[in-house]
């Protein structure tokens, strides 16, 4: 980062936090609204290329590894979400169910972007009723734990904080600019699920009987903190950078040299945000058998941060499944190791993928360089690997089973 640059940055945060008063220190304009027909144009662009490929799953050299994930029961109940979910649409009106439905095999699942612009389907909290919206929380407290219902609604509010920001643009950001569709119906026995869509937060959550895939994963905020407006002093995602910073920097040399691809970040690092539902990842960074046995806990520890989103029962679930492939997992690094550093991270395996990226300003590149990332802008992101985001492996194994039935009658 340059001097200039840095100094630039250091008076934005400064102002933001209430330093610098705002006589002495104007706030730039914000970059400038875009009108309802510029969102459209770009978020048909955008799921046209999107789609253009049918679904096969993220993988590491382009083939999706077999017999990874089979249709088994968890013994974990998944009755009160499926009973939330059932709320909350019996909240709905005739009119918002109809756009809020889609079957469970619908492309709807992939039509996901983490970006201010993007036209979505469903429903949206702008247009629910205070019952409706509580119901729809109840929704997302029951599929996720305490701290990945707390950290969605962390986001939400951060997304009316870059509102503040950028002139009042509630048209683009807000808390409420988030929308919800229901696929299939829910059913103790047969395929459903729901998704959450808006800026920085995706909720992915697949269900089938005690099964659930909840991925892809997607969480985020510009800023990172709330330092001034409504929600001042709200922030996320901080464990997941500390406890990251730790691990790094407990490795010794040789170690270091494996996990650091690059020692420096000037761009967005991120390979599995949307639309990237096929991209092809090499394993890179340090096999986590290599690691002491007490950096292999630090590694443990900081997946169970990500995992530990979804509700506790499922979450224990995962991690067996994740704990089963180690012997498969890297850590790989991108960037600076100090604690104000702008970093990247991947953890990756046959079963999860998990991003961390500090990436350049968007909404707030009239505050900060737009050139440099900054650690006040964050992505995180969750993916399930070969074929089994959107719980697509399990679907497919249930069709094929109920095909298998029919012809035995």
């Amino acid at each position: 980062m340059t001097r200039t640059a840095l100094a630039g940055g250091l008076a934005a945060i400064c102002f933001l936090a209430g330093a610098i008063p705002a006589s002495s220190q104007p706030r730039p304009p914000a970059p400038p609204k875009r009108g309802p027909d510029v969102l459209l144009q770009l978020s048909i662009a955008a799921a046209t290329s999107g789609l253009a490929e049918p679904y096969k799953g993220v993988t590491r050299n382009g083939s999706v590894e077999p017999g990874l994930f089979s249709i088994a029961s968890t013994g974990v109940s998944t009755e009160p979400v499926r009973i939330a979910t059932g709320r909350f649409l019996a909240s709905l009106s005739t009119e918002q169910r109809w756009k809020t439905l889609f079957s469970v095999n619908d492309e709807e699942w992939r039509k996901w972007m983490n970006q201010s612009f993007y036209v979505r389907q469903g429903v949206s909290f702008l247009e629910m009723t205070d019952e409706q919206r509580e119901a729809a929380f109840g929704m997302l407290r029951a599929a996720l734990s305490a701290k990945g219902f707390q950290q969605t609604r962390d986001i939400m509010r951060l997304n009316h904080t870059l509102a503040e920001l950028t002139d009042d643009n509630f048209d683009e950001y807000g808390e409420w600019q988030y929308n919800v569709t229901v696929m299939g119906v829910p059913s103790a026995t047969e395929p459903w699920g729901f998704q959450l869509d808006g800026h920085h937060a995706i909720v992915n959550y697949f269900v089938l009987g005690d099964q659930v895939v909840a991925t892809p994963f997607f969480a985020g905020s510009e800023p990172v903190t709330a330092t001034f407006g409504k929600y001042q002093g709200t922030s996320i995602l901080r464990k997941e950078a500390t406890q990251a910073l730790d691990l790094i920097n407990g490795l010794d040399e040789p170690r270091r040299r494996k996990a650091i691809l690059e020692s420096s970040k000037t761009g967005d690092k991120n390979l599995t945000e949307a639309w990237k539902d096929n991209v092809v990842i090499p394993y890179a960074g340090i096999p986590a058998m290599e690691l002491s046995d007490s950096q292999l806990q630090q590694l443990v520890t900081l997946v169970e941060l990500y995992v530990g989103n979804m509700d506790d029962g499922h979450a224990r679930i995962k991690m067996k499944e994740v704990l089963a492939h180690m012997d498969q997992t890297y850590f790989a690094w991108i960037g600076g190791t100090e604690p104000d550093s702008a970093f990247y991270y991947r953890i990756q395996s046959p079963v999860i993928i998990v991003e961390f990226d500090h990436q350049r300003p968007v909404g707030m590149r009239h505050l900060l360089d737009p050139a440099v990332p900054t650690t006040q802008h964050v992505h995180i992101v969750v993916r399930t690997p070969n074929g089994n985001d959107y719980g697509k492996d399990l679907l497919r194994q249930h069709y094929e089973r109920q095909h298998s039935d029919a012809r035995t009658l």
